[in-house]
Parts: structure tokens; sequence; C-alpha cells
């Protein structure tokens, strides 16, 4: 999951980047997706550096995409957003969903793994 935490967050940095450029915006909010894809690019660096960290890390980095899903949805249906905004901010709901879903499938099958090596240590 590391890496997939590195790659969400290098795909958001270039969604915020771009964003920033094609709409020639001189507001720093259209590069929130980029700020967002650093803290997914600095967990993953972490978990990488530190595997027995792993678990708590990706358990944050699933925290930091909730709130990533929810912030753009809020911005997005709250503000009426348009254009490169609205691009971004769905790109960003996208991506951290699709984040969001792939961690949860992981720690599911984390937890069933677990459960089958108790059982199979277990006596009969």
């Amino acid at each position: 999951m590391a890496q997939k935490s590195i790659l969400t967050g290098g795909i958001l940095i270039l969604v915020g980047i771009v964003a920033t450029i094609a709409s020639d915006s001189n507001s720093v909010t259209s590069l929130i997706p980029a700020f967002i894809g650093v803290v997914f690019v600095a967990i993953g660096l972490v978990a990488r550096a530190r595997p027995d960290l792993n678990k708590h890390l990706m358990h944050a980095a699933a925290a930091v995409a909730l709130l990533a899903i929810v912030g753009s949805l809020g911005s997005a249906i709250g503000r009426g957003s348009t254009g490169w905004a609205l691009a971004a901010q769905l790109a960003t709901i996208v991506v951290t969903g699709a984040f969001l879903v792939l961690a949860v499938q992981s720690f599911r099958a984390a937890r069933l793994a677990r459960e089958a090596d108790a059982a199979e240590a277990t006596p009969a």
C-alpha cells in the first residue's frame, strides 16, 4: 500500500499543477490537490522506510483520503465550482476514492489473513 500511496500522491500533485497552469490561476487554492498529494507521498515514503509503522501510516493515508473526498465534495457542491476548479475537485474525489477502496480491501485482506493464521496456530 505504501507504493499506492506514493502513486496517489503523484497523481494528485500532477492534478494540482495542471489545474493551476491550465486555469492560469494566481490563487494557491488551485494547488490544494497537490498539497494533498504531498501528504500521500510523504506517508508512503515513511511507510516504505519504516515497515513497522506501515499499518498505522496506511490507516492515516485512508483518513486523509476520506477527508479529501469530503472536502472536495463539499467544495464542489457548496460553491458550485465550474471549469478547472470542478475538474480538479472531481479528479481529487476519483483518485482519493480509488485509494480509499484499495485501502479498505487491503485492511480486510490483512485481517482475514491474521484470522486464518490464528486459526491454524490453535490446536484442534
